[in-house]
């Protein structure tokens, strides 16, 4: 009875015990045993209550069975060791989607929570993962909300210090570990696999000293690769199970003439090191690590330690997918992916082209075990308003809201009738695929 789902239940002041929870059955869209709801628009779960989210998600799970309490034992989805190399990839921004309360910003693992119903669980034969775009504190601005043009970047990383305040809801008597772990027990309940974004450039990781100022980040200095590596492993042991690493590409001085981040970079035989010890120390055999752009030297980035990397294959194309997963079909420990946007997405793009886009990413193989690894934004599932995008909200964390309120801030954040018509389209999509 003491899991951490129902720790969250008792800090909200809620019962353990659970009722079947039909609240938005009208947008329920059932494939076989997998069920998730589709032509909505994010408001309308985040603004639920987290005991309704709990009920929902133990109603539609696809064992069949309901629970009164939540369960003691939910184990992740069992695709085995390798499932990373097969997996769509769907990038979160939890900071977009927290509590914007006047100025400040937080409990974005909550809004997380609150949005897994509305995420396709996954396939019979491939796994869908939830990448949560935050976990540790920004440097500049965190907990607090800013202008629409003024910066405050997820990019910018603070380690010994927690978690960001953007995302820990610090006014329950819940631990930060504990709100993870329970936001992956309900990911696992609904089929979903989860992780999370991290940076690799020294001058975008600043160290917390209790009382001094903080210290830029050194790759040689032993104390900080190492703060680095047990900061990583205590969150794979709260149950994430992936790892976007930003600027992967240009571990140990590779193609450093297109590198866009800011300081020096972990040489390659040093990576090679971290991500083991990170496997190792955690004793996650299932551990996929996800290179941004790693995916042009192909035994390169499968010998650094990598599952996969985005960028590589174009996602316009059917038929030159198609080729590239025939290619990797015998490799099951690293394959480069179909991208159908990314974290610089500037927007833009129609609804029809990403539509396509997926459509490639989960159809373009011969037989279902061939798949490419694809990646996705929130953005390709909840389309925001016309004058925001991905890389901006990566930037910049503007409130929306009309009187500042958090509801008032979901429901602007979002595009409404043509996102609610967009969503029940990738969901049909989505639906042809999960029993492959």
């Amino acid at each position: 009875m003491n899991n951490p789902v129902n720790k969250l239940l008792s800090a909200y002041g809620e019962s353990l015990y659970l009722n079947t929870n039909k609240k938005l059955n009208k947008y329920l869209i059932t494939s076989k045993f997998k069920k998730w709801y589709a032509g909505i628009l994010p408001v309308e779960f985040l603004t639920l209550s987290v005991k309704d989210i709990v009920e929902i998600l133990v109603t539609i799970n696809e064992s069949g069975e309901f629970y009164k309490t939540f369960p003691n034992n939910i184990h992740t989805p069992n695709y085995g060791d390798k499932w990373g190399r097969l997996a769509n990839y769907i990038e979160i921004n939890n900071r977009a989607i927290a509590e914007m309360c006047g100025s400040r910003t937080k409990n974005g693992i909550i809004s997380s929570i609150k949005l897994l119903p509305a995420i396709p669980p996954s396939a019979k034969s491939w796994a869908n993962c939830v990448i949560l775009s935050q976990i540790f504190p920004n440097i500049y601005g965190d907990g607090y909300n800013k202008g629409p043009y003024e910066e405050n970047s997820i990019y910018g990383i603070k380690l010994n210090a927690g978690y960001s305040q953007n995302i820990i809801n610090f006014d329950i008597q819940l631990s930060p570990e504990e709100q993870f772990s329970a936001f992956n027990n309900l990911a696992h309940i609904h089929g979903l696999k989860t992780g999370f974004r991290t940076v690799i450039s020294a001058d975008q990781i600043k160290i917390a000293n209790p009382n001094e100022d903080d210290v830029l980040f050194n790759w040689s200095n032993e104390e900080h690769q190492e703060l680095f590596i047990e900061e990583h492993v205590k969150l794979v042991k709260l149950g994430f199970e992936a790892i976007f690493i930003d600027s992967a590409k240009h571990i140990g001085g590779y193609d450093m003439g297109n590198y866009t981040g800011v300081g020096a970079l972990p040489e390659y035989g040093q990576m090679q090191y971290i991500l083991h010890e990170i496997r190792l120390r955690s004793g996650c055999t299932t551990l996929s690590f996800v290179g941004e752009k790693s995916t042009d030297d192909f035994e390169r980035y499968k010998n650094l330690g990598l599952t996969t990397g985005t960028a590589f294959v174009p996602p316009d194309n059917y038929d030159r997918v198609k080729c590239w997963s025939m290619k990797f079909k015998y490799n099951k420990d690293y394959a480069p992916g179909v991208e159908v946007s990314n974290d610089n997405d500037e927007g833009g793009r129609r609804y029809e082209d990403r539509l396509h886009h997926i459509n490639i990413s989960l159809f373009a193989y011969e037989y279902p075990s061939d798949k490419l690894p694809s990646f996705m934004q929130m953005e390709d599932l909840f389309p925001l308003r016309y004058d925001t995008n991905t890389h901006h909200l990566m930037m910049i964390n503007p409130s929306y809201s009309s009187d500042g309120t958090p509801e008032s801030h979901w429901e602007n954040l979002f595009t409404k009738d043509d996102g609610r018509e967009y969503n029940l389209k990738v969901a049909e999509l989505f639906k042809h695929a999960l029993n492959l």
